[in-house]
C-alpha cells in the first residue's frame, strides 16, 4: 500500500504500522511527540472553495464564490499556476493568458477591491485572464456579462499591491479546513495500523528570521530538546509557555501570516511562543522570529499537552558547556573563525560565547569563546516538582532556561557557607515567597534561595556542611525555599569573594 511521510511517498506491505513507516522513511519523533495521522484529504481537496496563490511577491489566499464561473477555474488551476503577470495598473492586475471556455462580453462591469474575476483579453477566449481588482472601478475585460467575478482574496492582502510585471505565479495549492476532514489523529503508538493513502507527518521544520537575532535564539532554546510543547491551542494558533515571563526585545514586525512564529515581547503572555494557523494582522507586542516551512498539518492537528518534532534551520550554535575542543572543531566544520580567551588546556570548558546568538555568529562567521577548567564548572540538580517558583527565579537570574550554563557571582563567604548575587536583579517581578522551606537539617551542598520573609530576598546561597538551624542563604528556614543540590561541592571549597562560579544544570 501507499502512503505519505513528511510529504514523500513509500510503498509498506498490507498491514504496516506507524512504526513500520517512520523507519522506512528515516524520520525520528522527539521524545514523548506525536505524530500526525490524516486520511481522505484528495477527496476533500476536490471539492473545496479555498486556495492558496504562491506569488513571486508572496502569498495570497482566495475564496471562491457560489458562481457558475467555479468550473472553469477548476478546469484551469493547472494552467494558472504557472502564468506571468500580463499587464499592472492601479486597478488591478492580471495573469495569464490561458485557453478556457469562458464566455465574453463587451459590455463594462463595476468591480470592488478584493475581487478577481475571469476576462477575455480581445474577446477571445483563448486568450483568458485571471484579474484582481486593486480599487472601485467600472471597465471592459471581456467578462461574461455578469461581470465575471468568481472569488475574493482573503488573506495575504498586502501582497496584491506588490504584483508588477516580471512576476508570476508559482503555484496553486488547495486548502482543507481540518474541522472537513473525514479522518484525522495524533498518536505516539508506533504499533498504530496504516491504511492506503495515509498522510503522515513527524515534524515542523522551522526557518528563523534572520532580522530577529534575538528572538531567533529565544525559539533556539524553547526548542533546544528538540520539540515545541503545545499549551494553548485556538483556530487561530497553537502557543507554548516553555519560556514565559522572559523578557525579550521586540525586533521584527510584519502581518502575521499562516506558519509565522512569533514571541510575545509586551503585556499579559510575555515570552509565550505562538505559532500560527491562519492569518493575522500585525502587531506591536508580537515579534516575527521564524517560519514553518513544512508541517503546517501537524500544527492544526495539535492539542494541549502534545509535543510536536521541531528540526530549525540554521542549527544552533551553543557551545557553553562543551569541552573547548569539541567547541573549536564544530566551528571549524562550519567554517567560522574562533577566539578563546581565558583557559586553554585539554580540559578546558566553555562558559561563555560572543556574539551569544546563532544569527550573530554567522552574520559575523567568528565567535569568541571564554573557557574554564573543568574542575571550576559545577554540575547541580534542581526539583522541579518541590518549588516551581522559586526554580523559575533561579533559572531566570541564572539563564538557565535559555542556556546550558549559568553565572554566579560570589558574593561573600563565611564560615562554609557561599552567598551569591545574581546578575540579573529580578526580586522586582518574580514571586519568591515561601516555598519547600526545610523542616530538618539542611544537607551539605543544598542551594537555597532567601524569600520574601528575609531581609535580603533573591540571595542565592549553598553551605558546604550539613546546618540544623539556618538555610544555604543564611537565613533561618522558614526565609529560606530549597530548589536544588551541588552535585560536587567540593568544588566550591576554594572560592573566593568577588569570583564567579559557573553552573551546569544536570538533567
Amino acid at each position: 500500500m501507499k502512503v505519505l511521510v513528511d510529504e514523500k511517498e513509500l510503498e509498506l506491505q498490507e498491514g504496516a504500522t506507524l512504526g513500520d513507516a517512520l523507519k522506512e522513511a528515516g524520520a525520528v519523533l522527539a521524545k514523548g511527540a506525536i505524530a500526525g495521522i490524516v486520511k481522505g484529504r484528495s477527496e476533500k481537496e476536490r471539492e473545496t472553495d479555498s486556495y492558496w496563490l504562491n506569488t513571486t511577491k508572496g502569498k495570497l489566499r482566495i475564496e471562491l464564490l457560489g458562481s457558475g464561473l467555479q468550473q472553469i477555474w477548476h478546469e484551469s488551476v493547472a494552467k494558472i499556476g504557472d502564468s506571468d503577470v500580463r499587464w499592472s495598473s492601479p486597478d488591478g492586475v492580471a495573469f495569464g493568458s490561458f485557453s478556457s471556455s469562458l464566455p465574453s462580453s463587451r459590455a463594462a462591469g463595476e468591480y470592488n477591491r478584493w475581487q478577481i474575476l475571469l476576462g477575455a483579453a480581445g474577446f477571445e477566449s483563448e486568450k483568458t485572464q485571471l484579474i484582481f481588482v486593486r480599487r472601485r472601478h467600472t471597465a471592459v475585460y471581456g467578462a461574461p456579462s455578469d461581470g465575471g467575478v468568481f472569488a475574493r482574496v482573503v488573506g495575504g492582502k498586502n501582497v496584491l499591491d506588490l504584483l508588477d510585471k516580471g512576476d508570476r505565479i508559482l503555484g496553486v495549492e488547495p486548502i482543507v479546513e481540518w474541522e472537513e476532514l473525514t479522518e484525522k489523529l495524533a498518536v505516539e503508538d508506533p504499533s498504530t495500523p496504516l491504511a492506503e493513502g495515509m498522510e503522515i507527518f513527524t515534524r515542523l521544520d522551522v526557518e528563523l528570521e534572520e532580522d530577529a537575532p534575538t528572538g531567533a535564539e529565544f525559539f533556539l532554546a524553547l526548542t533546544r530538546d528538540g520539540s515545541f510543547k503545545v499549551d494553548a491551542s485556538s483556530s487561530s494558533y497553537i502557543s507554548s509557555d516553555m519560556l514565559l515571563g522572559e523578557r525579550i526585545s521586540f525586533e521584527h514586525r510584519e502581518p502575521r501570516l499562516e506558519g509565522t512564529v512569533t514571541i510575545r515581547t509586551a503585556g499579559r503572555g510575555l515570552g509565550r511562543a505562538f505559532v500560527y494557523k491562519g492569518d493575522r494582522t500585525s502587531n506591536p507586542s508580537h515579534s516575527v522570529v521564524a517560519r514553518i516551512k513544512t508541517g503546517m498539518d501537524l500544527v492544526k492537528l495539535a492539542e494541549p499537552g502534545q509535543l510536536l518534532t521541531v528540526k530549525v534551520t540554521p542549527e544552533r550554535i551553543m557551545l557553553m558547556g562543551s569541552r573547548l575542543d569539541q567547541a573549536q572543531a564544530l566551528l571549524k566544520e562550519r567554517g567560522i573563525d574562533c577566539r578563546v580567551e581565558g583557559y586553554s588546556g585539554e580540559d578546558a570548558v566553555v562558559v561563555e560565547q560572543d556574539p551569544d546568538t546563532t544569527m550573530g555568529i554567522l552574520k559575523a562567521q567568528s565567535v569568541t569563546l571564554s573557557a574554564i577548567p573543568a574542575s571550576r564548572l559545577v554540575r547541580i540538580e534542581l526539583y522541579y516538582d518541590r518549588a516551581p517558583k522559586s526554580l523559575d527565579y533561579f533559572r531566570h537570574v541564572t539563564g538557565l532556561k535559555e542556556r546550558p550554563v549559568g553565572p554566579l557571582p560570589v558574593y561573600f563567604v563565611y564560615e562554609n557557607t557561599l552567598l551569591f548575587r545574581p546578575v540579573i536583579q529580578a526580586v522586582s517581578y518574580k514571586e519568591l515567597l515561601p516555598e519547600n522551606k526545610p523542616t530538618g537539617p539542611v544537607p551539605a551542598g543544598s542551594i537555597g534561595i532567601s524569600n520574601q520573609v528575609a531581609k535580603k530576598i533573591g540571595l542565592v546561597g549553598v553551605r558546604l556542611v550539613e546546618d540544623k538551624r539556618y538555610g544555604p542563604s543564611g537565613e533561618k528556614f522558614e526565609a529560606t525555599n530549597i530548589v536544588g543540590r551541588v552535585l560536587e561541592p567540593e568544588k566550591l571549597k576554594d572560592v573566593k569573594e568577588g569570583e564567579t562560579v559557573y553552573v551546569l544544570e544536570v538533567r
